[in-house]
């Protein structure tokens, strides 16, 4: 783990604070001497709390609103008028969005700045929880859904580009661990978390109030963002970006906006949301297969492809992907990781309320183990910086809790359920905090926004796989007998996972700092 500039303490409040849990991810500060601004930064820890809390809030927002909807449902259908099954598309739209504005927001970050995009993300929550709230409608809510879906999708991959440059300007090879480790806390661990905060907030407030919530706490990342996360300076470091300009030159705005366009790759973001829309409907619909949806997505899959592999600065860099295979690894370990994951919060919430007669509520407190112990697990391994020894653990915890799920039954001890979740909760952590560092190492700094985006991707593509794959098992009656297939086909992944983890001779080796 490196060891920020060693600097004397500011004598400011602030390092007097009682901040307990974001003290515990920050390393100990040095030895005190006296030290002027380095690259702008005051002098003191570079990441002290100030600069990573509007980022760790901003980041814990897409993960919570993912799951916050699901106790809403059936009070939105109510209070609407509509089926039960119509506002299924609730749940829909922040998927798509998300999924499709993950990378694309990294790419704007490379380009415009990441405390922009990351600003112009909480504006979108903000404006989205505002209609969701007010909303009479469901197409309104839906809108709401997608801003949301935007808007909280722009905080991870800019809060990845911010830290990287962060370290930079500080003299550092790379953040102390704890602070990705934060970052992936509030990214992952907090998704388990929606369930019974929606479920309390609808009981007490009612279903708008998981909109509304939204509005508090973005203002919060808002403020704290314009008062303590400096101003995006620095130029993209491409010589290619919109932004890398001569001073001497007179501007042309005609040619500023073609560069623009050239550096974000406009043509292949849209390429790649109409393929990734496409796919998802196909999985989304599923175990209704419509297939012209998936023949749809293949076309649109080899037009991006054929497109990407011309364009100067792509959006999706094919032969980065194709050439770095340590890169391309973490993304598959890290989905089939939340595959399995998912299948836990989909499938065995599902399995408990029906099988077992549980609560939404009481079904969403058993998952409330998972994310402590995820997000324990977090803040311990990401300390180390490891990635081979975490992601190897993350494997084989997927495969031994793949494994307990086959053991869950209607007669059974329902304390069970905890001890998968338990487990599952080790895998979480293990994977998060192993594969964010190696997305940290093997990603060109140039493209880390990007990059980072489409760590999420892959991730959401996991639990989407996930949920179909519920949806078909589960299509007549959720029973033990279903279980246990969906707990043999995340058997199958798990031992896949764990096959290709340890075959993997990119994780043996780290790059040279």
């Amino acid at each position: 783990m490196m060891v920020p500039l060693k600097v004397r303490r500011s004598r400011t409040a602030a390092h007097f604070c009682d901040h307990h849990v974001l003290e515990m991810l920050m390393p100990a500060p040095g030895p005190t001497t006296n030290a002027p601004p380095v690259n702008g930064i005051p002098p003191g820890r570079p990441f002290s709390w100030r600069f990573v809390t509007p980022l760790f809030v901003g980041s814990a927002l897409n993960p919570i609103n993912s799951s916050l909807i699901a106790t809403a449902l059936v009070p939105i259908a109510h209070g609407l008028g509509v089926s039960i099954g119509r506002t299924a598309a609730l749940v829909t739209a922040l998927y798509l969005a998300s999924a499709i504005a993950q990378p694309t927001a990294g790419k704007a970050a490379e380009v415009f700045g990441p405390r922009r995009v990351f600003l112009a993300g909480i504006g979108l929550v903000i404006v989205g929880g505002l209609m969701g709230g007010a909303a009479h409608s469901l197409p309104t809510l839906l809108i709401s859904r997608v801003l949301l879906g935007l808007g909280t999708s722009c905080a991870y991959p800019t809060a990845m580009l911010l830290i990287r440059r962060r370290a930079e300007d500080a003299g550092l090879d790379k953040p102390p661990g704890g602070v990705l480790g934060g970052l992936q806390i509030a990214g992952i661990a907090t998704a388990s978390l929606g369930l019974p905060l929606g479920g309390v907030l609808v009981a007490v407030l009612g279903w708008r109030s998981v909109f509304f919530i939204n509005v508090p706490v973005a203002l919060v990342a808002l403020v704290t963002t314009l008062a303590w996360v400096p101003p995006d300076s620095r130029p993209d470091s491409r010589p290619d970006s919109p932004s890398d300009s001569r001073p001497d030159s007179p501007p042309d705005r005609s040619r500023r906006a073609r560069d623009v366009a050239a550096g974000l790759d406009v043509i292949g973001i849209a390429g790649f949301a109409a393929a990734m829309i496409a796919l998802l409907l196909f999985l989304f619909a599923l175990p209704d297969a419509r297939w012209y949806l998936l023949a749809i997505s293949a076309v649109l899959w080899i037009a991006l492809v054929l497109w990407e592999l011309r364009a100067r600065t792509p959006f999706l860099d094919l032969r980065l992907l194709a050439g770095n295979r340590a890169l391309t690894s973490t993304y598959l370990r890290y989905g089939l990781v939340l595959f399995c994951a998912y299948v836990v919060l989909y499938g065995v919430t599902q399995w408990a309320q029906s099988v077992r007669g549980l609560s939404e509520t009481e079904a969403g407190l058993l998952l409330l183990p998972m994310t402590l112990v995820s997000g324990l697990v977090i803040s311990l391994v990401s300390r180390r910086n490891r990635v081979r020894g975490p992601v190897v653990a993350a494997a084989l915890a997927c495969l031994i809790g793949s494994a307990g799920v086959l053991l869950l039954s209607a007669s059974g001890w329902i304390g069970w359920v905890v001890v998968v979740t338990l487990v599952f909760g080790v895998a979480m952590g293990t994977s998060g905090a192993g594969n964010q560092i190696a997305l940290y190492d093997h990603a060109p700094a140039e493209q880390l926004g990007t990059a980072s985006g489409l760590l999420r991707t892959f991730g959401y593509l996991g639990s989407i796989a996930a949920s179909a794959t519920t949806g078909i098992v589960f299509r007549i009656r959720v029973s033990d007998p279903g279980m246990h297939l969906i707990a043999w086909i995340m058997v199958g992944v798990g031992v896949v996972l764990v096959l290709t983890t340890l075959a993997d001779r990119t994780l043996r080796t780290r790059p040279a700092p």
